[in-house]
């Protein structure tokens, strides 16, 4: 997802100490790309920049470079770059910024910056910071394992059964990721991947007991920071007056950011074990994927015993 320059100045100054040295009218500029990109040879004229698109950054070895060339030639140098395909750039490191930069830039209405970091450094912290910047989010409410490779998310209203499952699924070996608030993150047109929060993760509340830490009661196997959401199952009360779906022919599904993942609707009722259904759910789905579809071919060898039976 395509953000402003001014996104990025407004996120981003303070832990890329950035410095907006000129071209405050480009403000508006779209950064598209979520990595940054060394400007090398495309400061000399050579090429354009590979990323179109990308924060360009002008390190020690780019200054170094422009500082060394004939000072007739630094204007049309400086001129070109900032005349290239880029949403603004960032001069990096302790050299000070060339003035014909900053004129360039001024005049091509090109956002450039400076920061105090070293090269390394900033390519790295500002990558992290584009990559989360860019990334479609939301954030919903439930419990999301990895229930045998598969991620699962358990939503269902509050009290439902969803921690206590969950904790029966890691006592089984399976893993947790987090527990109520799970960021989601869309990562491509069809791949979400969840996420908890970074004060709470990997802690988990069981009514009656508090607040408990899986990785601690179960070690670090137990639990994994991320997990690509593959399937949702939805808990709620027994309603006897609903016709609920007994054969399995129902295919649900639950829509976030965009992306339409397969869901379950699974009714709890007293001597349920939830654990275990979440658990054959997995399973199941994962026969599906493979073309096994369990209820189909049922339904299927009953319509051929009844077609069987009524031929002469």
């Amino acid at each position: 997802m395509p953000i402003s320059v001014q996104t990025f100045r407004d996120e981003c100054s303070a832990p890329l100490r950035l410095r907006l040295l000129a071209g405050e009218r480009g403000m508006g500029r779209r950064i598209t790309g979520t990595r940054v990109q060394e400007a090398g040879l495309a400061l000399a004229g050579e090429v354009f920049p590979s990323r179109e698109g990308c924060v360009q950054v002008l390190g020690e070895t780019e200054v170094d470079y422009f500082r060394r060339q004939d000072p007739a030639r630094q204007p049309e140098i400086a001129e070109r770059f900032f005349a290239g395909p880029l949403p603004c750039a960032v001069v990096v490191g302790p050299l000070p910024v060339p003035g014909l930069f900053v004129e360039a830039a001024e005049r091509a209405s090109v956002p450039l910056f400076a920061s105090d970091l070293p090269a390394t450094g900033f390519l790295e912290e500002a990558g992290r910071h584009l990559f989360r910047l860019s990334t479609e989010t939301a954030t919903v409410h439930g419990v999301l394992l990895e229930v045998i490779g598969v991620g699962v998310l358990l939503s269902g209203r509050s009290g439902i059964g969803k921690s206590e499952c969950a904790l029966d699924l890691v006592l089984r070996g399976h893993r947790f990721v987090a527990d109520d608030v799970i960021h989601v993150d869309k990562l491509g047109p069809a791949t979400l991947v969840g996420r908890g929060e970074d004060l709470t993760c990997p802690n988990m509340e069981i009514r009656g007991l508090g607040i408990i830490n899986i990785r601690d009661l179960f070690g670090a196997t137990a639990t994994t920071l991320m997990k690509k959401i593959e399937l949702v199952i939805r808990i709620e009360e027994w309603d006897p007056s609903r016709e609920y779906d007994r054969l399995g022919l129902d295919e649900g599904t639950v829509e976030i950011l965009g992306v339409r993942l397969p869901s379950l609707l699974v009714p709890v009722s007293p001597g349920r074990n939830l654990a275990t259904i979440v658990e054959v759910a997995v399973r199941n789905h994962l026969l599906k994927q493979l073309g096994v579809h369990s209820a189909r071919e049922f339904v299927e060898r009953q319509a051929r015993r009844a077609g069987g039976s009524g031929s002469p």
